[in-house]
């Protein structure tokens, strides 16, 4: 992230150990472990914090989609009107059924020109 190499992290430690001396490094170390740490911390909620209100700012907009949409749905379909009305979407609509049932076609009248072919008792 920094870009700190070796060479710069060498010359960091040197410079630790030379001021604050080899019998406080330990010390030294120890609370700056505990520093990070906390800083950790603090960022990691923070971060947690600003995910939270990402998703809840997402659920929002998505709750105003769907309150759009059974807007619309409910204008469509509405509450009132007669059941036979209302379109399920399930099926298409149903030509409407022939009258009489005399008038069904039957198979069509064989050709007086077409040849026809003998049947035979295994056939």
């Amino acid at each position: 992230m920094f870009g700190i190499d070796w060479e710069e992290l060498l010359v960091i430690v040197i410079v630790a150990v030379v001021v604050i001396g080899p019998k406080d490094m330990p010390v030294a170390l120890r609370t700056a472990g505990r520093w990070i740490a906390r800083v950790r911390r603090v960022s990691n909620h923070f971060r947690a914090g600003i995910d939270a209100m990402i998703r809840e700012a997402e659920l929002e907009d998505m709750e105003k989609k769907w309150a759009a949409q059974n807007e619309a749905i409910m204008r469509e379909h509405p509450a009132d009107a007669p059941p036979e009305t209302e379109p399920t979407g399930a099926y298409p609509a149903r030509p409407a059924a022939p009258e009489t049932s005399a008038e069904v076609p039957g198979p069509p009248p064989p050709d007086p020109d077409e040849p026809q072919l003998p049947l035979g008792k295994g056939e």
